[in-house]
């Protein structure tokens, strides 16, 4: 009896084994628990339906549980269906016998679902703020999503859900402007953390991969962290116009061409505020275009339409009120490439700056200082300093250096007008474009400023004052100050040498009240300029022992020599009336009035014009200045050949209208000495022979002059009376 009973208990306890195991991995279909389940899903919400197939059910013995498990499962939300792959649902026996909730764990493996869909239903479990952004900003797109949800004893959802999946195919549009396209990655989420991997986007035909991006959720802030690689990204310049130019106007971008490596993080408040941003960059600037819209011929005499910076290594980084930006590349201004490195530091309102650029082939010049780059030289430009926002920008540093030629300026500040505040300490030493060799100094001393040195060439410092457009003032100053001069040696040109220049200038309101210059040419004979302002009239005056340093300077005008030069002006408001005077010189062409005298058969006189020269004893011209119009009120010039009397005005670039009265000096003799008493006085009683004058009309734009000539006989009046003048005077 024994026997048989503990047959029957090992048989029992074999079959309940095999049952179990049987029930634990193969498990039996069932519909008992459909009502079950749908019935405790509606209490998440009453407008959620589950329409379940027959359930597989396996036990759990060892967490005394039932899993139940249903393949192709409808989840539907207000008439929105939701394709379920699998629903995996942990059922407590426990508070299933005892008739309470029973569902501890549920499992929902979907089917690929559009991804607006399967955000809304997650709105629905969890109304967490990054699901409303995330219903927002997505356009469309397919998930495959694993959702894990825990219940407690009164049928809650508990806050430690899990959602694991994949996206593929989506499209997120942050703003207008940006829109993110073909975006794949995989994720995980649960209440306090998102991370995302592997993230793949194509925006604008550009590829963007994002190795990894976490957000985690401290004290209902979300701390984002991630970082973000991009290859052979090219953006064109209307992409470039939505992500640099609105906040960079002044760059006129063409074209980008980089491949970058960038960590960043921040937080994100429930106002969905970003704070503490940090940005670490490393980029690889392949290629970036840029249209040159300044005018910087006179410097690279070669630039360009566009400019190229390539291969340029770009390190960034930025935290609050700090960033840094720092590169070092190849650039194409002119048509060989040159070497540049930069440097900005931005910390609150303050932005530091240096830039070094090593020009190697290309030409460069300085046209005012007669500077010109050597061919195969190479120079060095640097660029150094601060600006704070609403207040100054100091140059610390503006350096030029080629070979043993340097023009460095230091300390040089404007104010937020973006006026001079102060010219700083300029010191240069070099060997111009002819050879001379500048070596001078400009000292700050108090608040004026002192320019001592050996030499220095100012023949395109003059160039430069006399073709000056027109006459307003320079209105680049904020401060009144001084310069006083004390240079051993200034070159006027090559040939033409100053000693000892001394004196001092005054600006006021950043025009020169008062100036008084002086030196001497080699022979010990003098040069002398002022500038006198006395207040409703301002008086310039200029003499100098040599002329020619100053009319050779016209190109229309050939071997002047000889001569000393004398001129006086008075400026009131903007009319200046000004005198001439050149005495004692010889010109030996003049090619307009070479053109007279041929015209008018002056044939002798005209060979001698362009052959050996004609002298004259004295010129003196009367003129005024209003804007661009010169008026000619008289020129006379007088010589033993010839004597000219000429007026009319000049309109820059714009019209010549001269008319005057040329004479061989041998009608002028004949003429006068038939002056009862005067002629005899002044000429003589010897009448030698002659042709009578001429005279001429000069007129048109100053590419296409008519001139007319017609003979005279008869002298008017004032030609006698201005030649009796200087015959008396001389």
């Amino acid at each position: 009896m024994i026997k048989i009973t503990f047959k029957l208990l090992i048989s029992l306890i074999s079959i309940l084994l095999i049952l179990l195991v049987y029930l634990s991995i193969i498990g039996v279909t069932t519909d008992k628990f459909n009502s079950k389940i749908a019935t405790q899903i509606q209490q998440i919400d009453p407008n959620l339906n589950l329409k379940l197939n027959s359930v597989i059910v396996k036990l759990d013995p060892f967490n005394f549980g039932i899993n139940a498990k249903t393949i192709g499962t409808d989840l539907v939300y207000r008439n929105k269906v939701i394709n379920i792959e699998t629903i995996e649902s942990k059922i407590s026996i426990k508070s299933f016998l005892n008739d309470k909730f029973s569902l501890t764990e549920i499992f929902i493996s979907t089917k690929p679902l559009v991804i607006k869909d399967l955000v809304t239903f997650l709105r629905l479990l969890n109304n967490d703020p990054k699901f409303f952004i995330a219903e927002k900003v997505i356009n469309k797109g397919y998930v495959i999503a694993d959702l894990k949800l825990e219940f407690d004893e009164s049928g809650k959802i508990k806050k430690t859900y899990q959602i694991n999946g994949l996206v593929k195919d989506g499209k997120i549009n942050l703003f207008e402007e940006y829109n993110f396209k073909k975006i794949d990655f995989i994720f995980k989420i649960n209440q306090n953390a998102l991370k995302f991997n592997d993230i793949k986007i194509i925006q604008d035909n550009n590829n963007i991969l994002i190795p990894e991006l976490v957000a985690n959720k401290q004290n209902n802030v979300f701390k984002i962290s991630g970082n973000l690689i991009t290859q052979d990204t090219n953006l064109k310049r209307k992409q470039i116009n939505r992500f640099i130019n609105n906040y960079f106007n002044e760059l006129d971008i063409n074209e980008i061409l980089f491949s970058s490596k960038n960590y960043f993080k921040f937080e994100l408040n429930e106002n969905f505020k970003i704070l503490n941003l940090e940005i670490k960059s490393n980029i690889n600037l392949d290629s970036i275009k840029l249209r040159n819209s300044y005018e910087l011929k006179k410097i690279f005499p070669e630039i360009k339409k566009n400019l190229f910076f390539k291969n340029q290594k770009i390190d960034i980084k930025y935290k609050k009120n700090n960033t840094t930006i720092s590169g070092i590349g190849d650039v194409i201004l002119q048509n060989e490439i040159d070497k540049i490195e930069y440097e900005i530091y931005k910390n609150k309102d303050e932005i530091k700056f240096y830039t070094k650029l090593n020009i190697l082939k290309n030409p460069f010049k300085i046209d005012i200082l007669n500077f010109i780059k050597k061919k195969d030289s190479e120079l060095e430009l640097i660029f150094s300093g601060k600006n704070t926002i609403k207040k100054n920008l100091v140059f610390n540093e503006i350096s030029l250096k080629e070979k043993n030629n340097i023009i460095s300026i230091k300390n040089l500040t404007f104010s937020n007008n973006n006026k001079i505040d102060d010219l700083g300490n300029i010191k240069i030493k070099y060997s111009d474009k002819d050879d001379l060799k500048n070596n001078l100094e400009f000292i700050k001393k108090n608040r004026n400023y002192l320019v001592s040195g050996s030499s220095f060439n100012i023949k395109n410092i003059i160039d430069k004052l006399l073709n000056t457009k027109n006459n307003k003032k320079l209105n680049i100053f904020n401060k009144n100050f001084k310069v006083f001069f004390d240079v051993k040696n200034v070159y006027l040109n090559k040939e033409n040498t100053l000693n000892d220049l001394k004196g001092f200038l005054s600006l006021n309101k950043n025009e020169i009240s008062e100036l008084n210059l002086e030196a001497n040419f080699s022979n010990q004979k003098n040069i002398k300029f002022t500038i006198k302002d006395k207040g409703n009239e301002k008086i310039t005056t200029l003499y100098s022992y040599k002329a020619k340093p100053f009319v050779d300077r016209y190109k229309f005008i050939k071997g002047f020599e000889e001569g000393d030069l004398d001129f006086y002006s008075i400026k009131k408001g903007d009319i200046k009336n000004s005198t001439l005077k050149i005495d004692n010189f010889k010109i030996q062409e003049i090619p307009v009035l070479a053109k007279l005298l041929t015209l008018a058969s002056l044939q002798g006189i005209a060979d001698l014009l362009t052959g050996e020269g004609i002298r004259f004893t004295d010129f003196e011209m009367k003129f005024s200045n209003q804007n661009e119009l010169m008026t000619i009120q008289e020129l006379y010039a007088i010589g033993p050949a010839i004597s000219i009397l000429m007026e009319g005005y000049i309109q820059k670039k714009k019209l010549i209208s001269l008319r005057g009265t040329l004479v061989p000096a041998t009608t002028i003799n004949r003429t006068i000495s038939s002056i009862p008493l005067i002629g005899d006085i002044l000429v003589g009683k010897k009448v030698g022979e002659g042709v009578f004058g001429v005279s001429f009309k000069i007129k048109g734009p100053p590419d296409n002059l008519e001139t007319t000539v017609n003979p005279i006989k008869t002298l008017t009046p004032r030609f006698i009376t201005r030649t009796l003048e200087k015959i008396k005077k001389n």
